[in-house]
Protein backbone atom coordinates (compact mmCIF):
# COMPACT_ATOMS: atom_id res chain seq x y z
CA UNK A 1 0.00 0.00 0.00
CA UNK A 2 1.76 3.46 -0.99
CA UNK A 3 1.61 5.33 2.52
CA UNK A 4 2.06 8.46 0.83
CA UNK A 5 -1.32 8.19 -0.71
CA UNK A 6 -2.86 7.33 2.02
CA UNK A 7 -1.39 10.50 3.96
CA UNK A 8 -2.80 12.75 0.39
CA UNK A 9 -5.90 11.55 1.35
CA UNK A 10 -5.63 12.25 4.77
CA UNK A 11 -4.58 15.52 4.51
CA UNK A 12 -6.69 16.60 1.42
CA UNK A 13 -10.18 16.19 3.80
CA UNK A 14 -8.71 17.51 6.53
CA UNK A 15 -7.63 20.66 4.57
CA UNK A 16 -11.00 20.75 3.35
CA UNK A 17 -13.19 20.09 6.02
CA UNK A 18 -10.44 19.97 9.38
CA UNK A 19 -12.97 17.71 12.33
CA UNK A 20 -16.49 18.83 11.68
CA UNK A 21 -18.40 20.01 15.28
CA UNK A 22 -21.29 17.60 14.25
CA UNK A 23 -19.39 15.05 13.78
CA UNK A 24 -17.13 16.26 17.36
CA UNK A 25 -20.65 16.10 19.13
CA UNK A 26 -21.90 12.81 17.95
CA UNK A 27 -18.54 11.13 18.34
CA UNK A 28 -15.88 13.25 20.00
CA UNK A 29 -12.37 12.52 18.59
CA UNK A 30 -10.00 10.18 18.73
CA UNK A 31 -7.38 11.89 20.62
CA UNK A 32 -10.16 12.82 22.94
CA UNK A 33 -10.69 9.13 23.57
CA UNK A 34 -6.64 8.89 23.89
CA UNK A 35 -6.76 11.32 26.44
CA UNK A 36 -10.07 9.61 28.51
CA UNK A 37 -7.26 6.91 28.85
CA UNK A 38 -4.26 8.51 29.85
CA UNK A 39 -6.63 10.73 32.51
CA UNK A 40 -7.89 7.36 33.96
CA UNK A 41 -4.89 5.77 34.12
CA UNK A 42 -3.06 8.42 35.40
CA UNK A 43 -5.58 9.34 38.05
CA UNK A 44 -5.59 5.72 39.36
CA UNK A 45 -1.39 5.12 39.10
CA UNK A 46 0.20 8.40 39.52
CA UNK A 47 1.29 8.24 43.26
CA UNK A 48 3.91 7.03 46.14
CA UNK A 49 7.22 7.19 45.72
CA UNK A 50 9.22 9.15 42.98
CA UNK A 51 10.58 5.79 41.27
CA UNK A 52 7.52 4.34 41.56
CA UNK A 53 5.99 6.90 39.78
CA UNK A 54 8.49 7.21 37.37
CA UNK A 55 7.47 2.73 36.57
CA UNK A 56 3.80 3.48 36.48
CA UNK A 57 4.32 6.15 33.90
CA UNK A 58 6.38 3.94 31.92
CA UNK A 59 3.66 1.12 31.85
CA UNK A 60 0.88 4.15 31.36
CA UNK A 61 2.69 4.61 28.20
CA UNK A 62 3.18 1.27 27.46
CA UNK A 63 -1.03 0.83 27.60
CA UNK A 64 -1.75 3.54 25.57
CA UNK A 65 0.43 2.83 22.39
CA UNK A 66 -0.94 -0.65 22.39
CA UNK A 67 -4.53 0.94 22.85
CA UNK A 68 -3.45 3.12 19.51
CA UNK A 69 -1.36 0.26 17.86
CA UNK A 70 -3.88 -2.36 17.75
CA UNK A 71 -6.69 -1.00 16.18
CA UNK A 72 -4.61 0.82 13.64
CA UNK A 73 -2.50 -2.16 12.87
CA UNK A 74 -5.47 -4.38 12.46
CA UNK A 75 -7.45 -1.99 10.13
CA UNK A 76 -4.39 -1.66 8.41
CA UNK A 77 -4.15 -5.39 7.92
CA UNK A 78 -8.10 -5.41 6.70
CA UNK A 79 -7.65 -2.00 3.96
CA UNK A 80 -8.30 -3.57 0.39
CA UNK A 81 -5.50 -3.13 -2.35
CA UNK A 82 -5.24 -0.77 -4.37
CA UNK A 83 -6.75 3.25 -4.68
CA UNK A 84 -9.78 1.88 -2.69
CA UNK A 85 -7.99 1.09 0.19
CA UNK A 86 -5.92 4.07 -0.19
CA UNK A 87 -8.61 6.31 -0.05
CA UNK A 88 -10.16 4.06 2.75
CA UNK A 89 -7.06 4.38 4.48
CA UNK A 90 -6.76 7.98 4.38
CA UNK A 91 -10.37 8.28 6.17
CA UNK A 92 -9.09 6.86 9.05
CA UNK A 93 -5.89 8.81 9.26
CA UNK A 94 -7.93 11.87 8.63
CA UNK A 95 -8.79 13.16 12.61
CA UNK A 96 -4.83 12.61 13.35
CA UNK A 97 -4.16 15.65 11.54
CA UNK A 98 -4.91 19.48 12.11
CA UNK A 99 -4.32 21.35 8.69
CA UNK A 100 -7.69 23.17 9.01
CA UNK A 101 -7.75 23.43 12.93
CA UNK A 102 -4.89 24.60 13.00
CA UNK A 103 -5.13 27.82 11.01
CA UNK A 104 -8.51 28.55 12.14
CA UNK A 105 -7.40 28.61 16.15
CA UNK A 106 -4.44 31.28 15.03
CA UNK A 107 -7.42 33.22 12.84
CA UNK A 108 -9.85 33.53 15.53
CA UNK A 109 -6.80 35.04 17.63
CA UNK A 110 -5.93 37.53 14.80
CA UNK A 111 -9.94 38.63 13.74
CA UNK A 112 -10.26 40.21 17.73
CA UNK A 113 -6.47 41.54 17.85
CA UNK A 114 -6.79 43.18 14.67
CA UNK A 115 -10.09 44.86 15.92
CA UNK A 116 -8.51 45.97 19.09
CA UNK A 117 -10.95 43.62 21.17
CA UNK A 118 -7.68 41.89 23.49
CA UNK A 119 -10.20 40.52 25.67
CA UNK A 120 -11.58 38.43 23.17
CA UNK A 121 -7.95 37.91 21.75
CA UNK A 122 -7.12 36.37 25.04
CA UNK A 123 -10.07 34.15 25.05
CA UNK A 124 -8.91 32.44 21.71
CA UNK A 125 -5.33 32.17 22.47
CA UNK A 126 -6.29 30.78 25.96
CA UNK A 127 -7.72 27.59 24.01
CA UNK A 128 -4.45 26.77 22.30
CA UNK A 129 -1.78 28.30 24.92
CA UNK A 130 -1.10 27.04 28.32
CA UNK A 131 0.10 30.50 30.18
CA UNK A 132 -2.11 32.82 31.67
CA UNK A 133 -3.81 35.20 28.88
CA UNK A 134 -5.11 37.76 30.92
CA UNK A 135 -1.03 38.99 31.07
CA UNK A 136 -0.97 39.66 27.92
CA UNK A 137 -0.46 42.74 25.74
CA UNK A 138 -1.45 43.04 22.23
CA UNK A 139 2.16 41.65 21.50
CA UNK A 140 2.36 39.11 23.95
CA UNK A 141 -1.11 37.38 22.57
CA UNK A 142 0.22 38.12 18.72
CA UNK A 143 3.28 35.96 20.03
CA UNK A 144 1.80 33.58 21.78
CA UNK A 145 -0.47 32.85 18.59
CA UNK A 146 2.77 32.59 16.65
CA UNK A 147 4.54 30.09 19.23
CA UNK A 148 2.02 27.98 18.92
CA UNK A 149 1.55 27.87 15.03
CA UNK A 150 4.74 27.63 14.92
CA UNK A 151 5.01 24.30 17.31
CA UNK A 152 1.63 22.49 16.89
CA UNK A 153 2.62 22.92 12.62
CA UNK A 154 5.18 20.23 13.28
CA UNK A 155 3.28 18.40 16.30
CA UNK A 156 -0.28 18.62 14.78
CA UNK A 157 0.65 18.14 10.61
CA UNK A 158 4.41 17.63 9.48
CA UNK A 159 5.34 14.73 12.42
CA UNK A 160 2.17 12.83 11.97
CA UNK A 161 2.82 12.97 8.74
CA UNK A 162 6.03 12.15 8.59
CA UNK A 163 5.61 8.95 10.94
CA UNK A 164 2.61 7.84 8.72
CA UNK A 165 4.63 8.33 5.69
CA UNK A 166 6.97 5.58 7.43
CA UNK A 167 4.14 3.66 9.05
CA UNK A 168 0.91 3.83 7.21
CA UNK A 169 -2.23 3.75 10.11
CA UNK A 170 -0.29 2.06 13.11
CA UNK A 171 2.75 4.94 12.34
CA UNK A 172 0.51 8.29 12.98
CA UNK A 173 -1.65 6.73 15.31
CA UNK A 174 1.78 5.85 17.42
CA UNK A 175 2.45 9.37 16.93
CA UNK A 176 -0.91 10.88 17.84
CA UNK A 177 -0.86 8.39 20.99
CA UNK A 178 2.97 9.99 22.36
CA UNK A 179 2.48 13.40 21.39
CA UNK A 180 -1.11 13.53 23.17
CA UNK A 181 0.89 11.79 26.63
CA UNK A 182 3.15 14.20 26.40
CA UNK A 183 0.60 17.37 26.32
CA UNK A 184 -1.34 15.53 29.42
CA UNK A 185 1.69 14.41 31.60
CA UNK A 186 4.88 15.28 30.39
CA UNK A 187 5.03 18.79 32.60
CA UNK A 188 8.22 19.72 34.35
CA UNK A 189 5.99 19.96 37.83
CA UNK A 190 5.59 18.37 40.97
CA UNK A 191 2.58 16.64 39.93
CA UNK A 192 4.30 14.93 36.53
CA UNK A 193 7.74 15.70 36.57
CA UNK A 194 8.26 11.50 37.52
CA UNK A 195 5.12 10.05 36.17
CA UNK A 196 5.25 11.36 32.67
CA UNK A 197 8.63 10.90 32.27
CA UNK A 198 8.77 8.47 30.02
CA UNK A 199 6.14 10.30 27.99
CA UNK A 200 7.77 13.44 27.61
CA UNK A 201 11.28 10.84 26.36
CA UNK A 202 9.51 9.84 24.08
CA UNK A 203 7.81 12.81 22.72
CA UNK A 204 11.35 14.35 22.16
CA UNK A 205 12.75 11.60 20.18
CA UNK A 206 9.23 11.48 18.00
CA UNK A 207 9.76 15.06 17.32
CA UNK A 208 13.72 14.93 16.81
CA UNK A 209 13.05 15.36 13.00
CA UNK A 210 9.99 16.38 12.52
CA UNK A 211 10.59 19.66 13.96
CA UNK A 212 13.63 20.25 11.94
CA UNK A 213 11.82 19.33 8.82
CA UNK A 214 9.04 21.96 9.40
CA UNK A 215 11.80 24.65 10.16
CA UNK A 216 13.16 23.77 6.98
CA UNK A 217 9.94 24.06 5.22
CA UNK A 218 8.62 26.90 7.09
CA UNK A 219 12.28 28.75 5.43
CA UNK A 220 11.78 27.20 1.89
CA UNK A 221 7.99 28.68 1.50
CA UNK A 222 9.13 32.14 3.23
CA UNK A 223 10.64 34.09 0.41
CA UNK A 224 13.55 34.84 2.86
CA UNK A 225 14.75 31.87 3.17
CA UNK A 226 18.92 32.77 4.04
CA UNK A 227 17.62 34.91 6.61
CA UNK A 228 14.97 32.52 8.16
CA UNK A 229 17.65 29.16 7.76
CA UNK A 230 20.23 31.61 9.75
CA UNK A 231 17.85 32.94 12.95
CA UNK A 232 16.95 28.93 13.29
CA UNK A 233 20.64 27.88 13.30
CA UNK A 234 21.55 30.24 15.72
CA UNK A 235 18.38 30.33 18.39
CA UNK A 236 16.69 26.98 17.68
CA UNK A 237 19.06 25.24 20.61
CA UNK A 238 18.54 27.97 23.11
CA UNK A 239 14.80 27.53 23.61
CA UNK A 240 13.50 25.52 26.26
CA UNK A 241 12.52 22.61 24.18
CA UNK A 242 14.95 20.39 21.85
CA UNK A 243 12.28 20.06 19.33
CA UNK A 244 9.96 23.62 19.33
CA UNK A 245 12.58 26.04 18.90
CA UNK A 246 13.40 24.86 15.62
CA UNK A 247 10.27 26.01 13.51
CA UNK A 248 9.70 28.57 15.99
CA UNK A 249 13.21 30.13 15.19
CA UNK A 250 12.59 29.41 11.39
CA UNK A 251 9.10 31.34 11.67
CA UNK A 252 10.87 34.23 13.47
CA UNK A 253 13.18 34.87 11.05
CA UNK A 254 10.73 34.54 7.82
CA UNK A 255 8.30 36.95 9.08
CA UNK A 256 10.35 39.36 11.08
CA UNK A 257 9.29 39.01 14.83
CA UNK A 258 11.26 38.40 18.18
CA UNK A 259 9.19 35.24 20.03
CA UNK A 260 9.66 33.05 23.24
CA UNK A 261 11.33 35.49 25.94
CA UNK A 262 9.79 35.44 29.63
CA UNK A 263 6.16 33.61 29.66
CA UNK A 264 3.84 33.81 32.84
CA UNK A 265 2.17 30.95 33.81
CA UNK A 266 -0.19 30.98 36.99
CA UNK A 267 1.63 32.34 39.33
CA UNK A 268 5.45 31.17 37.87
CA UNK A 269 7.50 33.89 35.53
CA UNK A 270 9.30 31.18 33.45
CA UNK A 271 12.41 33.69 31.98
CA UNK A 272 13.16 32.30 28.80
CA UNK A 273 15.34 33.70 25.76
CA UNK A 274 14.13 35.32 23.15
CA UNK A 275 14.14 33.69 20.08
CA UNK A 276 15.20 36.45 16.81
CA UNK A 277 15.79 38.89 19.57
CA UNK A 278 16.65 41.66 17.56
CA UNK A 279 13.50 41.82 15.46
CA UNK A 280 10.84 44.24 16.14
CA UNK A 281 7.51 42.20 18.23
CA UNK A 282 4.85 41.09 16.76
CA UNK A 283 1.22 42.50 16.10
CA UNK A 284 -1.97 41.59 14.21
CA UNK A 285 -0.19 42.36 10.88
CA UNK A 286 2.25 39.72 11.65
CA UNK A 287 -0.29 37.00 12.85
CA UNK A 288 -1.68 38.04 9.73
CA UNK A 289 1.53 37.10 7.69
CA UNK A 290 2.23 34.07 9.86
CA UNK A 291 -0.96 32.48 8.43
CA UNK A 292 0.01 33.39 5.38
CA UNK A 293 3.09 31.89 5.29
CA UNK A 294 1.30 28.31 7.00
CA UNK A 295 -0.83 28.15 4.07
CA UNK A 296 2.07 28.48 1.77
CA UNK A 297 4.35 25.85 3.86
CA UNK A 298 1.05 23.30 4.11
CA UNK A 299 0.47 23.60 -0.06
CA UNK A 300 3.97 23.04 0.46
CA UNK A 301 4.04 19.79 1.79
CA UNK A 302 0.58 18.86 -0.38
CA UNK A 303 3.24 19.10 -3.05
CA UNK A 304 5.91 16.74 -1.60
CA UNK A 305 3.13 14.64 -0.28
CA UNK A 306 1.87 14.19 -4.12
CA UNK A 307 5.05 13.61 -5.81
CA UNK A 308 6.08 10.89 -3.08
CA UNK A 309 2.89 9.50 -4.03
CA UNK A 310 3.15 9.57 -7.52
CA UNK A 311 6.92 7.92 -7.61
Amino acid sequence: MSFAGLMVVAFGIDALLGWPAGLFARIRHPVVWLGTLIAALETRLNGGAPLRRRAAGALTAVVVLTAALLPALLVQAALPAGWIGIVLGGVCAWPLLAVRSMHDHVAAVARPLAAGNLPAARRAVAMIVGRDPERLDEAGLARAALESLAENSSDGIVAPLFWGLIGGLPGIAAYKAVNTMDSMIGHRNARYEDFGKAAARLDDLVNLIPARLTGLLFALASGRMRTALRVMARDAAQHRSPNAGWPEAALAGALPARLSGPRAYGDRVSEEPWVNGGAPDPGPQTLWRGLALYRRTMALCALILLGLALI
